[in-house]
């Protein structure tokens, strides 16, 4: 028979390992860490000798377990979030993960269009298809597509841009039979699909079942090198472009300061909305940094409607450093000329 110190010991390590490994259906959002982008931008004979930093702020995001969870309940700055708050619907974590890369691939295309332009140099824009995001279950393409396939060809036809696609299927009615060519990791694959209703769509609108966003290059002269390696997300957007536009230009836009921030970079050249800016304002302080861009987004009646308390990411972000105690600054943008008007009116660092 087992001793009762056996005993005690086996169902103290059953405890420990329920609390610190079993999932719950929540996330733990809380601060990452500063990234210096020049570490993941390479432009060709561009300029690194800087001597201040551009870095892009992460936010830490993970399953909860019970153990974590009684943490970050108590603890300031780290948020619990029910898993339908992060994830789409019907989203599984393969499509959570594609949904987080092309968000960062999108963001990087935008960075360097932006870039580009204020740079005066020469881009061009290739369209190759669409991606699938999520194919929702009992959808007509349910076990037929996969999160991450590039849908390259319909019906015989290539696709480049979204609309094309949209243009074919909404000729087609229920039973039609569709054929697609998909790109699933540079192998091209047939798939005939019948059309049925989209689960959740109004009016029995029928189609594929997906959610999908274009696939869309940008070629620059001069050649620009993007390695983000797992980092998801659209929110840094703004740094990118900065760190491209400080790596073309003569100039030291950094002017000897380590600067950070945050915000999606739109193709207008407006600066949008993320969440989690608390954790990276904190994250952004714990790193040094000493002066941090966040979105200055409008706030409209129906946010406020839905959601009363709701604060910008730049006074949320104020807010935060107040708590906080920084001697951070942190500087509104609405637009990335807001960012790069500020950078040229600063002065040099001092020694």
């Amino acid at each position: 028979m087992l001793n009762k110190s056996l005993v005690y010991l086996i169902i103290s390590l059953i405890i420990v390992f329920f609390l610190s490994f079993y999932k719950l259906d929540y996330y733990i959002m809380k601060p990452g860490s500063a990234y210096d982008v020049s570490e993941f931008v390479t432009v060709e004979d561009g300029d690194k000798n800087h001597e201040g930093t551009m870095s892009l702020m992460t936010v830490a995001m993970a399953p909860a377990t019970p153990l974590t969870y009684a943490i970050a309940y108590f603890k300031d700055f780290e948020e619990i979030y029910k898993e339908e708050e992060v994830r789409q619907e019907e989203e599984d974590d393969e499509e959570y993960s594609v949904r987080q890369l092309k968000l960062m691939t999108d963001s990087q295309f935008n960075a360097l269009y932006i870039a580009f332009q204020k740079a005066n140099l020469p881009y061009t824009i290739e369209y190759h298809g669409v991606t699938v995001l999520n194919v929702l279950k009992d959808g007509a393409a349910d076990g037929e597509l996969h999160a991450g396939d590039e849908i390259v060809e319909v019906d015989g036809q290539l696709i480049e841009k979204a609309q094309e696609l949209t243009d074919i299927l909404s000729k087609k009615k229920e039973n039609d039979k569709v054929h697609l060519v998909i790109d699933r990791n540079d192998e091209l694959l047939d798939r005939t699909i019948s059309l049925k209703p989209i689960p959740g769509a109004e009016n029995n609108r029928v189609g594929i079942g997906i959610t999908y966003s274009e696939s869309k290059f940008i070629k620059t002269e001069p050649n620009v090198k993007v390695n983000t390696e797992n980092i998801g997300g659209p929110s840094a957007g703004l740094m990118f472009t900065l760190e491209i536009l400080n790596q073309l230009l003569d100039e030291d836009l950094t002017k000897g300061y380590d600067i950070a921030g945050t915000g999606e970079m739109n193709e207008d050249g407006t600066v949008g909305r993320i969440g989690g800016i608390e954790k990276k304002v904190v994250a952004a302080d714990e790193d040094g940094i000493e002066i941090f861009f966040a979105p200055d987004d409008e706030i409209t009646d129906a946010m406020r409607h839905a959601n009363p308390e709701i604060k910008s990411n730049y006074e949320a972000a104020v807010e935060t450093a107040k708590t906080i105690g920084t001697d951070m600054e942190i500087v509104p943008v609405k637009t990335v000329d807001d960012a790069l008007e500020y950078l040229e009116e600063l002065k040099p660092k001092k020694g």
